[in-house]
């Protein structure tokens, strides 16, 4: 009888980006970090190293793409995520808005420097190659908008120029999206 040999076979896999979380920034610079960048515009590219939104770095890090660690200390998902609402309040209505588009194929990036939380971008197009089409604004159900933060959030997409995009993420973590724009009368 022949012994049959089991061959064994290397396993190939990708590697899991390190990333560190320090302060409010979550930053990694393995080469791993600058190949996900390159391919699918994970993060910002800032001295040599790749910065992680907070919502980028929650969906990475769900998707098991990154691993963040606190002072050399892993943190599992739900330890990140409470780390994160110490600096964010806001970070799980921004998580689940940020998962669902993102998930659909959309580029979303920050835009605090327009005044707004992210800019989206259409399927397929990079940013820096276009323009993004929305600026967005994701909402609690339970929160409260004056008519004046309303109309600022319009005059910041208008000056922009980009359509309004509210997300408003309700209890059951189900979101529904508004469109606004202006007419001309």
């Amino acid at each position: 009888m022949k012994k049959k040999t089991a061959r064994k076979q290397k396993k190939v896999g990708k590697r899991i980006i390190k990333a560190k979380l320090s302060e409010e920034k979550i930053t990694a610079s393995a080469k791993e970090a600058l190949d996900l960048y390159s391919r699918s515009r994970f993060g910002e590219y800032k001295e040599g190293k790749i910065l992680y939104s907070l919502p980028e770095a929650l969906y990475l890090a769900e998707k098991g793409k990154v691993e963040v660690s606190k002072k050399r200390k892993k943190l599992t998902f739900s330890n990140l995520m409470n780390e994160l609402q110490k600096i964010d309040k806001k970070i799980h209505t921004k998580f689940v808005v940020f998962r669902d588009l993102r998930s659909k194929g959309y580029i979303i990036k920050t835009a605090l420097k327009y005044g707004a939380e992210f800019r989206v971008y259409e399927k397929g197009v990079k940013p820096g190659k276009k323009h993004a089409k929305y600026i967005l604004f994701p909402v609690s159900e339970t929160s409260e908008m004056t008519w004046q933060e309303f109309t600022g959030k319009a005059r910041i997409a208008h000056t922009t120029k980009k359509a309004l995009l509210i997300a408003i993420l309700d209890e059951e973590d189900d979101i529904t999206y508004y469109e606004v724009s202006w007419k001309k009368p």
